[in-house]
């Protein structure tokens, strides 16, 4: 059965796989689940919507295998409608997809829906936002690039806050704000003071001091929940 991003916490903290060990992938995702994650995040990269190339379905399928989480795939790539299924098949919960490369936002997110997954759609930090404000009544989530979309390890764009206290804007209180890029404890409280409330950490966590997973998520978790309640 699928997980619904509905369901998850606020705030949702998702360790992004993406600064993980990959040659300890299931350890590392054991580590991070024991520790405290809400939900997995994915990135899949295609070499041509960013120059970074990144994992497959097959990946997504052995990932599904070894954890119960909530396995939220974002599709850095230049033709999502050609892999949703294949992502969907292979234990994709949730599926988003970049507004720059789709000229129907809301027939995508239906096709995703209809594939048994919560659709949300994204866009990097120079995208169009008026794109996301027509597509935000379809889709469960949408996920603002606080980084440019290829590499992991990149700063936080602070110029993005106005952007996320404007999106919030236009979702309803069941759907879901997502953050990624250069999101850590000096990061993550003005995220969610704008109104995120998911939020992706890649090198926060897994590549935190002493490699304590547990510290690093808990004191993620505990700023963004002050931000979020004061």
């Amino acid at each position: 059965m699928k997980r619904s991003i509905h369901q998850m916490p606020r705030p949702a903290i998702a360790p992004s796989l993406l600064a993980s060990d990959f040659a300890r992938l299931a350890d590392e995702i054991a580590r991070v689940e024991a520790a405290g994650a809400d939900l997995l995040h994915v990135d899949v990269m295609d070499g041509h919507f960013v120059p970074n190339l990144t994992i497959g379905p097959v990946v997504v399928e052995k990932v599904r295998a070894v954890t119960d989480l909530l396995l939220d795939v974002h599709l850095m790539i230049s033709e999502p409608g050609r892999y949703i299924q294949a992502f969907a098949e292979a234990g994709a919960d949730n599926l988003t997809f970049h507004a720059e490369v789709v000229s129907d936002a809301q027939a995508m997110a239906a096709r995703i829906r209809e594939l048994g997954c919560t659709a949300g759609i994204t866009i990097n930090p120079d995208g169009p936002v008026e794109a996301i404000r027509q597509a935000a009544p379809h889709v469960d989530m949408v996920l603002l690039m606080t980084v440019y979309a290829g590499f992991g390890g990149q700063d936080f764009i602070r110029e993005m806050l106005p952007v996320i206290r404007n999106v919030k804007q236009w979702l309803t209180a069941g759907q879901r704000l997502e953050v990624d890029g250069g999101i850590h404890a000096d990061t993550i409280g003005d995220a969610a003071d704008a109104g995120a409330d998911v939020f992706v950490a890649g090198t926060a966590v897994f590549r935190a001091p002493g490699g304590d997973y547990v510290r690093a998520i808990a004191d993620l978790r505990q700023t963004a929940t002050k931000a979020l309640t004061a």
